[in-house]
């Protein structure tokens, strides 16, 4: 290939090789078009040198061709040729299976937006017999928890605390605004480090194809593979029922936008961690049984995070002192999470964490809309269903404080009389149901914690 990107001329997608040097942390994963340059991801782990014995070291080196094997969506998607090559080991029926999952589903959105139809068009090649099942390591009880600066880890912290689970809270890449949230939390920190090949920036400017990825499934095997040379037997998210949901497209049916959040990776990926690389390493959302509004309403008992979280994609790397500077206020986030926030706290509070009330903006009108599901589809971010905003919506239109502002007054007027009583409802929403994979012991104090 020459020095230009010329993504309709690739045939091959080639996965060539993957490392780690124990002794710095260092993880190179190694990925090619065709015959061109190879791009060269790095993945850090603090806390080198790692001492490993041969058991370890043998899960770590099955979880780090996973995380080379998931991590290569990034790269793939630029061109998404027909054929996919892994150079330096083979993989079974099992590995192909989850991947292809995974790419599927997880490119969702990218190919809609891209015009594109990966079904039936992903193929891992399977040049191997099934393998043993894993071995338990003896890993220690301690889990490391996603932070990403928003209130669905908040509140799965602070419930960890609260049942005295010890705890690492983890984060990747370089935020500033995730950084200080973690800090305000007060608990150990570890960040870990992922630098993406230098140039797939350049390829998207030539004319790769671009668009969303399953972030947080490349995540969560990032985190598997530092629990492992932690010696630590959790990795755990907070991500709620409402993710397992997409959005409805005319004509196209489904596209989530946040499939790996869902329950279907989650439990893919969770089981194989445990069949395939180690019985003892569990991974689970601790607040998969829970709805938006429910992790809302759990947010909302405290105040420690008032200043210092934020959910919204848009200004997420600014870090400014005032909450005007952490929410821009107009992204499908900002909008979503004030609404949830709106029924379970008072409004002043509220308003002082946005900088101003954003259902009182006739502006934000369209925005709002689209949670709602009226006269469009849920945006494509990662917001809560439908029916949680409609409820929501529902219950401040009930409320003095709120019912005379612009966007509720108008859903009172405009929106509700097309929709029966019951489906606006709030409670049934608020209640926990639906599959988990928190381990049981956990579980059985979690619910009594949530419900208290």
């Amino acid at each position: 290939m020459s020095d230009q990107f010329q993504r309709d001329a690739v045939r091959a997608f080639r996965f060539v090789r993957c490392g780690l040097d124990a002794a710095s942390g260092v993880a190179e994963l190694v990925y090619a078009f065709d015959d061109g340059a190879e791009l060269v991801e790095t993945v850090t782990v603090p806390g080198a040198p790692f001492a490993l014995d041969a058991q370890r070291a043998g899960a770590v080196e099955r979880m780090l061709r996973l995380l080379h094997l998931i991590a290569g969506v990034s790269y793939y998607k630029a061109a998404v040729p027909e054929q996919i090559r892994i150079d330096s080991y083979a993989i079974d029926a099992d590995t192909a299976s989850l991947l292809e999952l995974i790419y599927v589903n997880g490119l969702g959105e990218f190919a809609y937006r891209n015009g594109l139809n990966l079904h039936g068009k992903i193929k891992f090649p399977v040049a191997a017999a099934a393998d043993p099942a894993a071995p338990a390591l003896g890993l220690s009880e301690h889990a490391l928890v996603a932070i990403g600066g928003g209130k669905d880890s908040l509140v799965s912290i602070e419930a960890l605390r609260a049942l005295e689970v010890e705890q690492t809270v983890t984060w990747i890449g370089g935020s500033q605004l995730i950084a200080a949230c973690a800090a305000r939390t007060g608990l150990p920190t570890l960040n870990l480090g992922r630098a993406l090949a230098p140039q797939l920036f350049e390829y998207n400017r030539q004319g790769a194809y671009n668009g969303h990825i399953p972030v947080t499934v490349v995540n969560s095997a990032i985190m598997a593979l530092a629990a492992l040379l932690r010696g630590v037997d959790q990795v755990v998210f907070s991500n709620e029922r409402s993710a397992s949901y997409g959005s409805m497209i005319e004509g196209t049916g489904e596209v989530n936008h946040q499939w790996s959040k869902g329950w279907d990776c989650e439990r893919a990926f969770g089981e194989y961690l445990q069949k395939h690389v180690a019985a003892d390493l569990r991974y689970y959302s601790l607040l998969r049984p829970l709805s938006e509004l429910a992790v809302a309403r759990q947010f909302a008992r405290g105040d420690r995070y008032d200043a210092h979280f934020s959910s919204c994609n848009r200004n997420f790397h600014i870090l400014g002192e005032r909450p005007a500077s952490r929410w821009c206020g107009v992204c499908p986030k900002c909008h979503f999470v004030f609404l949830a926030l709106a029924p379970f706290m008072t409004k002043p509070r509220l308003v002082s964490i946005f900088g101003r009330n954003l259902l009182d903006d006739p502006a934000q009108t369209d925005g709002f809309d689209a949670l709602l599901e009226y006269r469009n589809h849920k945006p494509f971010e990662c917001v809560g269903e439908g029916r949680e905003s409609r409820a929501a919506m529902a219950a401040l239109a009930e409320r003095a404080e709120w019912r005379e502002d612009a966007l509720v007054e108008r859903f009172a007027r405009e929106i509700r009389p097309q929709l029966s009583g019951e489906e606006l409802r709030i409670e049934p929403l608020l209640a926990l149901e639906g599959e988990h994979r928190v381990p049981p012991a956990l579980w059985e104090r979690l619910r009594a914690y949530l419900a208290a």
